[in-house]
């Protein structure tokens, strides 16, 4: 890889990456929902068995690669926006500060769902920071590092770390309870609690996160997504390279998942093979999410195919909108404080909301957007990054000139 020249301003709203974040949108939307509706809170024996190809399906396909395109886009906005402001010190101290509104995005919306994931782009978006100015290349090579490696290396000593919480089986039923009840305080209560055991077990999710918006960086930096046209032969090695394996790793997995195959691997055995397991694994997740990346721009560059995938591009343009309020879409179906649906429907009744939930999303996005210039909520970041009121309504198009 290497830099391209800053982006025109005509360039600074690329309908390919808006509507690559409303497709991510869309796959984390169908990944949350089995934990909206508290169906992945179930123990393993009461989920139906009639389901067992649903959730092969969405373990092989969609299960971390979605929030792998999400994550790879911040890194790619990261470096749109240093490099339309010169990498100056006051844009990265304004970047600074526009993460830490972030950060406070996180926090209040972790406040009701423990799933959230801004607080990790908000934190690890701020060790971009100084390296701004790596060649894509570099930072393609630390992301991979990082996202692939990392975790599988520090496995062996964070097993005693994990011992030390409450198995997952009790955790989860704890947080069902509080989130099937209809006060909002033991609600809250319980979120708080469940989300403190879910991010102190799940210690790999910062490598996760910081590998991919390194990844995001680098092709940023590229001018890959800008400018995709010059990087067809590129992107067309990316997707041999990386979807055939994913989704051969994505098949060798759900095998050994669903399989009930033991923990052995190509003959070694414990804390080896656990090791080596976890870093195929994440290659798994990583080549099946660069697949889909790599797929979606080739595709958009058919006008047929771009006019319908253009439809996303209102969807990712609220990204930070629409996130939040997919989780109060889920609340409000499926927990007690809301219609108290839970997963009484089991897993097909919880990926039915997508659809219905998605196309307002869809619709409210282009309503939007033809009247105002940014989302409510990105309008808001806005003016919080400049401590200042910005216009938001679209000044209304000139009439025609009179015969």
């Amino acid at each position: 890889m290497t830099p391209t020249a800053p982006a025109s301003p005509a360039e600074q709203r690329l309908d390919l990456i808006d509507a690559l974040r409303g497709f991510a949108l869309a796959g984390v939307l169908l990944s949350n929902l089995r934990d909206f509706s508290l169906y992945a809170l179930l123990d393993e024996a009461a989920a139906p068995v009639g389901e067992r190809w649903l959730r092969m399906a969405l373990a092989a396909l969609l299960d971390a690669k979605a929030m792998t395109v999400f994550a790879l886009l911040f890194g790619v906005g990261f470096a749109l926006q240093l490099e339309r402001a010169g990498h100056s010190a006051q844009a990265k101290r304004r970047y600074a500060w526009r993460l830490c509104l972030l950060l406070g995005f996180g926090l209040l919306h972790a406040a009701f769902w423990y799933g959230d994931i801004l607080r990790y782009y908000a934190v690890l978006g701020l060790l971009l920071l100084p390296l701004a100015r790596w060649r894509p290349l570099a930072l393609a090579a630390l992301g991979v590092v990082i996202a692939v490696f990392a975790s599988a290396l520090l496995q062996p000593w964070m097993k005693p770390w994990t011992a030390q919480f409450a198995p997952a089986a009790q955790a989860a039923a704890a947080a069902r309870t509080a989130f099937e009840s209809p006060s909002w305080p033991a609600m809250l209560a319980g979120n708080r609690g469940y989300d403190l055991w879910v991010h102190a077990t799940a210690w790999s999710l910062p490598f996760f996160t910081l590998g991919r918006l390194l990844l995001g960086m680098a092709l940023g930096r590229a001018g890959w997504l800008q400018r995709p046209q010059q990087h067809l032969r590129a992107w067309r090695r990316l997707l041999a390279w990386t979807l055939p394996p994913g989704l051969i790793l994505a098949a060798y997995f759900l095998f050994r998942d669903f399989g009930g195959l033991g923990p052995e691997l190509f003959g070694l055995h414990g804390g080896a093979a656990r090791a080596l397991s976890r870093l195929l694994r994440n290659l798994a997740y990583l080549s099946l999410g660069l697949g889909y990346v790599a797929a979606f721009v080739l595709l958009f560059q058919h006008p047929r195919a771009r006019r319908g995938l253009a439809w996303l591009a209102p969807v990712g343009r609220m990204a930070l909108t629409n996130y939040l309020a997919q989780t109060a879409f889920g609340l409000a179906l499926f927990y007690g404080i809301g219609l108290g649906l839970g997963p009484r429907y089991g897993l097909y009744g919880a990926l039915a909301a997508f659809a219905p939930i998605f196309a307002a999303q869809t619709a409210l996005s282009h309503w939007w957007l033809r009247r105002f210039r940014y989302g409510p909520l990105e309008w808001l970041w806005r003016c919080l990054t400049y401590r200042r009121a910005l216009p938001l309504r679209r000044a209304p198009e000139p009439a025609p000139a009179a015969a």
